[in-house]
């Protein structure tokens, strides 16, 4: 909830005048559930619509232990040396009891969140799916207006609903450590195959040679199991977030990375897909929440629930009466 609302005229001068509180306050807006606050985060949405897009979006993902957060805050702190206005949106994992959060991130990205041209910003995970706040395209946008033109997201950990990152951003990284069981420490092939850079992280100390190791059995494995067609390897890269080593290199072959996907035309490709992703997920949870909010279907669902809990019953075919009832209802 917000706790004071301006007009979407005062939001959006603040944005652009580069206004940290009203831009905060403009993420709240859309992060917020209540129906007028979800209005006028639509207006704001599509006034600066038009200033956005010219940002390049870049997901951050990993095991917990893999050191996201040091990462970001050493990789954040490089874009910046070199002229980047840079934006990070971490989502922080949600109680699944309480919806609480522990919103930890921005202390641990302390020197980053503290610089001018620097704006962290946690949000809660929630129920949705892969860790990724339901806001999280809108707030990047508002980020985009406000003159940032690198927005990292961090995801809360990696599984094979994680790659729903890959919907809202234009390169995947995906970052790795050795010591974690095996050489690839479990990760499901389907995130695999989404990432476009591997990061073997904390590559210091006597751990150098085993991270060294390792990039040499990724890059034995990936073209196993890239897309068929690919123009380009994927570049799997070694570093210390801890001391810096390395990252100058991953901030180059991402770079290269760029360029070749512009060049090919799938960077552009990819922002339509991902537009049009937009839009059905939206169309998705519109329907949902009509249908959660229509009390004479919830009246007709918890009946369904009890015939569930008192016999052997098909939800399938309970579920398909409940959306027929629902459609009757919003004839």
């Amino acid at each position: 909830m917000v706790a004071k609302r301006h007009s979407v005229a005062q939001y959006e001068a603040g944005i652009l005048a580069g206004n940290r509180s009203l831009l905060s306050q403009s993420i709240s807006l859309v992060e917020s559930e209540l129906e007028a606050d979800r209005k006028l985060a639509n207006q704001l949405i599509e006034q600066v619509l038009p200033l956005t897009g010219n940002a390049l979006r870049i997901g951050i993902s990993g095991i917990p232990g893999v050191g996201k957060s040091t990462f970001i805050n050493s990789f954040g702190q490089l874009l910046l040396s070199k002229g980047h206005k840079t934006a990070v949106l971490t989502v922080d994992p949600s109680s699944g009891k309480s919806r609480g959060s522990i919103l930890a991130d921005k202390t641990r990205m302390e020197t980053l969140s503290h610089h001018p041209s620097a704006y962290v910003r946690p949000s809660p995970a929630g129920k949705n799916l892969g860790g990724i706040s339901a806001k999280t395209r809108e707030t990047m946008l508002l980020c985009e207006a406000a003159g940032f033109d690198r927005i990292l997201v961090e995801t809360v950990g990696v599984g094979q609903s994680e790659t729903s990152v890959k919907d809202m951003v234009d390169v995947f990284l995906l970052l790795m450590i050795t010591g974690a069981g095996d050489e690839l420490q479990g990760i499901k092939r389907g995130i695999m195959e989404w990432a476009d850079i591997f990061v073997i992280n904390k590559a210091d100390g006597a751990n150098a040679p085993e991270a060294e190791k390792m990039k040499q059995v990724l890059q034995t494995i990936l073209p196993l199991i890239s897309p068929v067609g690919k123009e380009w390897d994927n570049p799997v890269k070694t570093c210390s977030a801890l001391n810096g080593k390395g990252m100058v290199d991953l901030l180059e072959s991402l770079d290269v990375l760029v360029e070749k996907m512009k060049d090919s035309g799938q960077f552009q490709q990819t922002r339509k897909i991902q537009q049009r992703q937009w839009l059905e997920d939206h169309i998705s949870f519109l329907l949902l929440k009509k249908f959660n909010e229509n009390s004479s279907v919830e009246l007709e669902k918890q009946k369904a629930i009890e015939i569930l809990n008192q016999e052997k019953a098909n939800p399938i075919g309970l579920a398909e009466e409940l959306v027929r009832r629902f459609f009757e209802i919003n004839q």
